[in-house]
């Protein structure tokens, strides 16, 4: 029976410093990552979103492109991460019941995941739709930022467990409600 390694904190070293993990030495394989997040809207936004009332534009497409910039960017965003040459990057944002839910999915081949790029491409894409919505609703929540999948390297192919979704409390109505006080 093969021996596991005890889980550690790859960019902490024994000194506990910060470090660069040295990927010099890795195979490049095939890697992808999908991560999902979402943002809830007000329905009164989300009106003058689905009407095109945005004073700043087309909220989905920015937003959407904008999320692919930042996985390319996310370098420069996060201090300890390689800059990838990326193959292929997908944001999409669809509406939901309560807003927009995002997914964003990244391919390289390289020697380390990708799946900060993936993560950053939703955060920023969320982080864009607040922008550009933030003067009709300054209640939204930008939430459940997570890795579902990623695929290649040492560790494998995970699959994040789907698990039954909680019910979500009823959105405020204005900023006097007691939810809105409670934030």
């Amino acid at each position: 029976m093969a021996r596991r390694e005890k889980p550690r904190l790859s960019h902490v070293g024994r000194d506990g410093s910060a470090r660069m993990v040295d990927v010099s030495e890795k195979r490049p394989t095939h890697r992808e990552a999908v991560a999902r997040g979402s943002i809830r809207i007000s329905k009164e936004a989300m009106k003058l979103v689905r009407e095109g009332r945005s004073k700043k534009g087309n909220v989905v497409e920015t937003a959407r492109l904008a999320g692919i910039l930042a996985a390319k960017r996310t370098s420069d965003l996060v201090p300890l991460c390689h800059p990838l040459a990326l193959d292929h990057i997908d944001v999409a944002v669809s509406e939901s019941e309560s807003g927009f839910d995002i997914e964003a999915r990244v391919r390289s081949r390289g020697p380390t995941g990708v799946e900060m790029e993936a993560l950053t491409a939703v955060s920023v894409c969320a982080l864009t739709v607040y922008d550009m919505v933030k003067a009709a609703d300054k209640t939204m929540v930008i939430e459940n930022i997570r890795v579902m999948e990623k695929k290649g390297g040492r560790s494998g192919h995970y699959v994040r467990e789907q698990r039954a979704r909680r019910a979500r409390p009823p959105r405020a109505r204005s900023e006097g409600s007691e939810r809105a006080k409670s934030e």
